[in-house]
């Protein structure tokens, strides 16, 4: 098994490459060890001495290091534990995955907004947010502000701000006049 690794725009994350199916539909962040219970993956990922935080996509793994590591001390350890885990045959998530947060169905005045937000961000938006190890869940719409939520590479990415005001609020106001404002919510 050959796992590939690719930096991300956060320099505290990076995104492992596995070559095969990690999740089969959604997303799944775990932001802390005790956040990884449901997950033999991210559980085995979690005992690396140095490792704050693991993101599940489609195909990669994102791990994001506190800042006292280095990468050239862990790296080794964490293709370790994806390799062994894949090769154990043991189940990347234990029960049901977790599809992508807040894609509930929205009624009331603003529902055709809301899909049309829904729509652009998982055309246009999550892909592209995607290709650098994370993933970005839509969590409300509400006189005219948008309300996000950056996961995996993207949450604490210094160039996250920029991500949100400058490309996903200046597309979606593009397209969907109704939107004043996009702003992040943590969850």
């Amino acid at each position: 098994m050959f796992i590939q690794t690719e930096s991300t725009p956060n320099p505290a994350t990076m995104k492992f490459l596995p070559g095969q199916s990690v999740l089969q539909a959604g997303t799944a962040d775990f932001p802390s060890a005790e956040s990884a219970s449901k997950s033999p993956l991210a559980s085995r990922i979690f005992e690396v001495d140095g490792v704050n935080a693991v993101f599940f996509g489609h195909d990669f793994v994102t791990v994001t290091k506190d800042e006292a590591t280095e990468w050239d001390h862990i790296k080794p350890a964490i293709l370790g534990a994806v390799m062994e885990h894949f090769q154990s045959g043991a189940p990347v998530m234990e029960g049901e995955t977790s599809a992508a947060a807040g894609h509930a169905d929205h009624d009331g005045p603003d529902a055709e907004i809301v899909t049309q937000i829904k729509d652009l961000l998982d055309t246009r938006v999550r892909p592209a947010v995607a290709q650098d190890g994370g993933d970005i869940t839509f969590h409300g719409f509400e006189k005219g502000v948008v309300y996000l939520h950056m996961q995996g590479a993207c949450a604490g990415c210094p160039s996250s701000t920029l991500t949100l005001k400058m490309g996903i609020e200046n597309l979606l106001r593009h397209y969907i006049p109704e939107v004043i404002e996009v702003r992040p919510v943590a969850v």
